[in-house]
């Protein structure tokens, strides 16, 4: 395919990553056709102020679209939700009966939470997830309505989520099954200095439990929470934090390989399930599972802004270069990096930590809200985490980059894995290393 041509792309997923790619193939010179399918009938808005601002803005929450620039030119399908992919016909047809022909796709279709285990009762009314805007005013209005609150899963979300509704003064209890909050995202020390955050702010962390039931009241809402150790919390509301799952489903029976996300070769082609590649599909953002060099090529799903952002515009200019290899981009190659804020601190991190099998620590300063980790695998620096200590980021950015930028690293097959995963155990043997903060 050639830029320039009149031929049609069509976008699936008008979130970030969808956003992104489809204002990358304007600016790179494409003229045709090009439809953006969104499930949810509102136009593009950021994810990140969910879990912050709107739930502790003061008044109605504003300032979270995303911006569609200009001269975008596209057919937006919003509200209706893709349901089927037929690979030989070349056709996304939606929710609503339509087929949409294509001559070029991006699967940008995100995650949605991970909900309660189906293997269990259903929760009762009061029990959450937050994903989407519609979730987020609904929490919101819960937070108003006063806790006590539940929060079950101390990741990223779980964590943001219990800080904004210590920020608006409710009884906040964070239940996590590993030992740390984002242990197996940033390890033990990191883990342990979030969870010395969660306390001093005043929210009841738990950590080393699950939740197994819930508790209701004479009205069937909830009333409490109940934990595998034989205690209950008692609860107004619950949120189910759990991390995500991608949104693949409506894959099922196109051929390709999307278990845990939709595999894709280096370049975010997507992957049949024989692993031949579909040259005319790709794919970016939380569903593409992709191999990352800085974990020995492993395929794994990266749920953050900046990797949405940057897969995007790839799987735009591998798209527009089509089978012409000499207008093929190289590997998907950038650095990941992510952000959270937590009861007034934020942290920074770039790399995957969670590759590591090796944890540095350089600064820990609880007290003058710093740190700085470096991580490691097999001697060889995967990325860095910092609070208070920005400035000392770009310095690793650098040292990742020139890594990834020497060739060296591998892009194989390898084990696939979601990042949220541990790290395999022969990457970790006999588990990861911590070190104390150098003098």
């Amino acid at each position: 395919m050639r830029a320039g041509d009149r031929r049609a792309l069509v976008v699936v997923g008008a979130s970030l990553a969808g956003l992104r790619a489809a204002r990358a193939l304007r600016e790179r010179g494409f003229t045709g056709t090009l439809t953006i399918v969104g499930d949810e009938p509102r136009p593009p808005y950021d994810r990140p102020p969910l879990s912050k601002r709107v739930l502790t803005a003061p008044g109605p929450p504003s300032g979270t679209e995303l911006p569609v620039p200009p001269g975008l030119e596209a057919r937006w399908r919003l509200g209706q939700a893709a349901v089927r992919l037929d690979l030989a016909a070349r056709t996304v047809t939606l929710a609503d009966g339509a087929r949409l022909p294509y001559d070029g796709l991006v699967v940008a279709t995100g995650s949605a939470a991970r909900g309660w285990p189906a293997t269990k009762p259903p929760p009762p009314a009061g029990v959450l997830t937050l994903r989407g805007w519609d979730d987020a005013l609904v929490l919101r209005a819960a937070l108003a309505a006063g806790g006590p609150l539940v929060v079950i899963g101390a990741g990223f979300l779980g964590g943001e989520i219990a800080a904004a509704a210590r920020e608006r003064g409710l009884d906040v209890t964070l239940v996590e099954a590993a030992s740390q909050p984002l242990e197996r995202a940033v390890g033990t020390t990191a883990g342990a200095y979030v969870a010395a955050l969660h306390r001093e702010a005043g929210v009841a962390l738990r950590t080393g439990t699950t939740v197994e039931g819930f508790l209701t009241g004479a009205d069937g809402r909830l009333a409490g929470v109940r934990l595998d150790d034989g205690t209950a919390v008692r609860a107004g509301t619950a949120v189910l934090a759990l991390g995500g799952v991608p949104s693949t489903g409506w894959l099922a029976g196109s051929g390709l390989a999307h278990d845990g996300g939709v595999h894709c070769d280096p370049r975010l082609r997507v992957l049949r399930a024989d692993g031949s590649v579909v040259s005319d599909v790709v794919a970016a953002g939380d569903v593409a599972r992709v191999p990352q060099p800085l974990a020995d090529g492993e395929r794994l799903t990266l749920g953050h802004w900046t990797n949405a952002v940057e897969q995007g515009e790839a799987a735009a200019a591998t798209l527009l270069a089509g089978r012409d290899p000499a207008r093929a981009p190289g590997p998907f190659a950038a650095v990941p990096s992510f952000w959270s804020d937590l009861h007034g601190v934020r942290i920074r991190s770039v790399g995957l930590p969670a590759a590591a099998d090796e944890t540095r620590v350089v600064e820990h300063d609880l007290a003058g809200r710093r740190l700085e980790i470096s991580y490691h695998r097999a001697g060889r620096l995967v990325g860095a985490l910092t609070v208070g200590r920005t400035g000392r980021l770009a310095a690793y950015r650098s040292a990742l980059r020139e890594r990834l930028s020497d060739g060296c690293l591998p892009f194989g097959s390898g084990r696939d894995r979601r990042a949220e995963d541990p790290p395999p155990a022969s990457a970790r043997p006999p588990g990861r290393r911590e070190e104390a903060p150098r003098a």
